[in-house]
């Protein structure tokens, strides 16, 4: 058997936990706050491959072994780890609080409608995007994804709650700060987590499934759920194919290029990923952040005219391109170049197709595309309908093929 122990927010370890261990494995900080038994190998853990053979050796022979850790071992911690190579049978898990929950604690905010991500080991890339998408996010910190590392992403709005040392009576703190603030300060290695808060939002309301929020109920919205200028606006018909080629998602970042209304951009944030809504007419830019308030996402709104004001985005996963124009494919083409996934192009003119297409398929994507014709229903006296049809619309997409490790196309 395999004993893993949390050891919490600074708790004390009992005598009795370790008693009979031969073999007790652990963070440099947590073995040098016990007394080992007598006898007994002591492991700092480092490298994880050579600790978990020597676990293996022990176990072979039934001599028991005892896994020192943070918190709560089995949220983001080595259960996981332990559990894949010995099985659960094999594991007698004993938790303690977790640094997320200690955190919440301390600001005595509830934290059952918080996302908690972590980019310990990870690129923070994804927990970027969570804490710009989401109310109430909890960050697992790491070398090159610590606070400062975070506030120069996160939107200015936020507040950062930066958790150090929890459980340790004399180096513990617990900070609010700007993103400003956290930004220009080096924070060392005691953090344990980051909160990410939107003040407005930080109670939240009464939760049923803990986590992040369900997704909406419905998606590709009629036009009248949103503000916009003599009908320009994604038609719902494109819209809902176009959502299903992006794809958004926890984690991930959009741009809507051209966003006119930002529709595309808002649905993307109501589906939980971040979103950047990039449109150059003054007045586009006030009613896409009127449309992201309404229907309560945050769309990070950026006024200026691609491709030019695409250079200081961070690189996203999609992107949806919905202005026309002559420059549509240098548009095209360098949301090609930036996008990690996908890009979708709508277009009303057919001319404009050939060089779009162009603009993927040279970029390396697989392109595909459709031109979509609806009618829809519409009434008429005397309590009779006709089909109304809309203007046709051609929507490509091109799709970067993964590779391998080795750089081979999968």
């Amino acid at each position: 058997m395999i004993t893993v122990v949390g050891t919490g927010t600074g708790a004390s370890l009992a005598a009795e936990t370790l008693a009979g261990a031969e073999l007790v494995v652990g963070g440099r900080r947590h073995l040098d706050a016990v007394r080992l038994p007598e006898g007994a190998e002591r492991i700092v853990l480092g490298p994880l491959a050579p600790a978990l053979d020597t676990i293996e050796e022990y176990v072979g022979k039934d001599r028991p072994v005892t896994v020192l850790a943070s918190g709560d071992p089995g949220f983001f911690g080595i259960v996981r780890v332990l559990a894949e190579r010995f099985g659960a049978e094999a594991l007698d898990v004993r938790p303690g609080v977790s640094s997320v929950a200690a955190a919440f604690a301390r600001v005595g905010l509830p934290w059952d409608d918080a996302v908690v991500v972590s980019a310990h080991g990870r690129e923070p890339r994804t927990a970027v995007n969570v804490c710009r998408a989401h109310p109430k996010v909890a960050v697992l910190t790491g070398p090159g994804a610590g606070p400062a590392e975070l506030a120069a992403a996160v939107p200015e709005d936020r507040v950062l709650v930066v958790a150090s040392a929890l459980g340790d009576p004399e180096r513990e703190r617990v900070e609010r700060v700007t993103p400003a603030e956290a930004a220009a300060r080096d924070w060392g290695t005691d953090v344990s987590v980051v909160l990410c808060l939107d003040g407005t939002r930080a109670l939240g309301g009464v939760r049923t499934v803990a986590g992040a929020p369900a997704g909406p109920a419905g998606w590709a919205l009629a036009e009248s759920e949103f503000a916009h200028r003599d009908s320009m606006i994604t038609k719902f018909e494109v819209r809902a194919l176009a959502l299903a080629r992006l794809g958004p998602r926890l984690g991930d970042l959009v741009w809507d290029v051209g966003a006119g209304s930002g529709s595309v951009a808002v649905e993307c944030a109501r589906l939980g990923a971040a979103a950047v809504a990039v449109e150059k007419a003054a007045d586009g830019v006030e009613r896409i952040a009127a449309n992201a308030r309404a229907h309560g996402v945050y769309v990070d709104v950026v006024h200026g005219t691609a491709p030019a004001a695409l250079a200081g985005l961070p690189d996203p996963d999609a992107v949806f391109v919905g202005g026309g124009g002559g420059e549509l494919p240098a548009v095209v083409r360098a949301c090609a170049l930036r996008a990690r996934r996908t890009v979708v192009v709508a277009m009303a003119a057919l001319d404009r197709v050939p060089a779009a297409r162009a603009a993927l398929t040279g970029a390396g994507f697989a392109c595909d595309g459709v031109l979509l014709q609806s009618s829809r229903l519409a009434p008429l006296p005397g309590e009779v309908t006709r089909l109304a049809a809309t203007n046709p619309v051609f929507l490509l997409w091109g799709t970067r093929t993964p590779l391998s490790e080795e750089g081979v196309a999968l």
